[in-house]
């Protein structure tokens, strides 16, 4: 599932009318079909972004150049060389502009009330960044109503719709009571299949004095909440946070319940978390910003994506984790925004991907298949995160000739249009 750009959303267009709002340039043919069952033919595509080098000039992102693509059934059905473009119901022309998969954002945290302005302020003027900030929004949180939570998750994930984000992973964490988290879980579920449960965010201060009382209620009566509602388990395995120990005790109890391991890891401070990331076969290991060398050869050695959180670093004025590094050791590498009132208070892949262009020794090209593919990959899906026959037709267009622009026009709005499962959503 993707996010609902809007809680009662407008009756879905007809053919020709999805047609005609792509892009003031577009023709229609056949009209007559519905936008469900009707084949869309996306031609003058100046650059389209495959992810499958079998498919284009042979790099990674295997880059079809003068390029169509055909969208039925809510999949892509073909790619190649406009001139060889099949037949379709509708015509849809790009008008030179470039074409990429939809954004994979693996790692965000949206259910949540109120912000942290005043903490940004003090942190902005000198105050370093530390785990005990997420109390403040734990204390919103709590107080707010369903209906409330519901608003600003839909409201986020509005907002990254429109800046390309088709698939999205989003985390509890912010109620640290079985109640609450269970709520946050259920409302998230209503909006995305990728659902995390992190009753490890914190030890909230109710239980300051007991901590091996918390981690008990996280591994017991917590997850049997939660579970039903979650696919992913996921610790913050850090100073302040939950040691090794821990972390391996409720990433194994959650693995017992069916749920799948990821870890933030290594954000703060070298420690333990990447490591154990890779002895779980956890999916991935998020921020990795302080890494040994024995750190990034276990990433190379399994299969766990580290996923890279450049918003954290651009907001909290922390080192940058070293991207070319890892990339150079042949480990996976995912760009996420980690949207979190506190740390990260961005919805933005492509300003993501401009930061680890420009502060991460990260490539244009590797960026981006960093926030399509690896994303995929740090959530086990290959049916996202690239355009290839089969996959789910989630595809940018992009209001310039080359995927390039994302990084080199940083913060300017270049999302043009976005199909989602095939239909046109902004």
């Amino acid at each position: 599932m993707t996010p609902d750009p809007d809680p009662d959303p407008a009756p879905a267009p007809t053919a020709d009318q999805a047609t005609e709002d792509a892009m003031s340039n577009a023709t229609t043919v056949s009209p007559a079909h519905s936008a469900s069952t009707a084949s869309t033919l996306i031609t003058d595509i100046a650059v389209l972004v495959t992810n499958d080098p079998s498919l284009g000039d042979n790099s990674p992102l295997g880059l079809i150049r003068d390029a169509a693509l055909v969208i039925e059934g809510g999949r892509v059905a073909w790619t190649g060389d406009q001139s060889k473009a099949p037949a379709t119901d509708n015509r849809v022309d790009a008008g030179g502009r470039a074409v990429v998969p939809g954004f994979v954002d693996s790692h965000s945290h949206l259910v949540f009330a109120g912000d942290r302005t005043e903490e940004f302020n003090a942190r902005m003027s000198g105050r370093p960044y530390s785990a005990g900030g997420i109390r403040t929004t734990v204390a919103a949180t709590r107080a707010a109503s369903d209906a409330a939570l519901e608003a600003n998750l839909t409201r986020y994930l509005s907002e990254a719709l429109r800046q390309g984000t088709t698939t999205f992973e989003t985390k509890s964490g912010y109620g640290l009571t079985v109640g609450d988290e269970a709520r946050a879980l259920r409302i998230a579920a209503a909006h995305t299949d990728e659902v995390t449960y992190l009753g490890a965010h914190i030890v909230p201060p109710d239980h300051a004095d007991d901590p091996a009382g918390y981690v008990a209620l996280v591994t017991g009566e917590m997850l049997d909440a939660c579970a039903p509602h979650a696919r992913w388990i996921d610790v913050f395995c850090e100073k302040g946070a939950f040691d090794g120990d821990q972390a391996r005790a409720i990433l194994t109890a959650g693995r017992a319940k069916g749920l799948h391991p990821r870890i933030h890891a290594n954000q703060l401070s070298y420690g333990p978390g990447v490591r154990l990331a890779v002895e779980l076969d956890a999916a991935s290991a998020d921020h990795c910003t302080h890494l040994t060398d024995a750190d990034v050869d276990a990433l190379a050695s399994g299969r766990t994506v580290a996923t890279l959180l450049p918003g954290a670093e651009f907001s909290t004025r922390a080192a940058w984790p070293d991207a070319r590094r890892l990339l150079d050791a042949g480990v996976t590498v995912a760009l996420s925004t980690d949207c979190n009132p506190g740390s990260s208070f961005t919805s933005s892949v492509p300003f993501c991907v401009a930061l680890a262009v420009r502060d991460m020794g990260m490539t244009p090209d590797e960026a981006l298949w960093s926030a399509t593919a690896g994303g995929a990959a740090a959530l086990r899906r290959d049916d996202v995160g690239r355009l290839t026959p089969g996959a789910r037709a989630d595809l940018v267009l992009l209001d310039a000739p080359s995927h390039v622009h994302l990084a080199y026009r940083p913060g300017v709005p270049l999302v043009h249009a976005v199909w989602r499962d095939g239909v046109r959503a902004v």
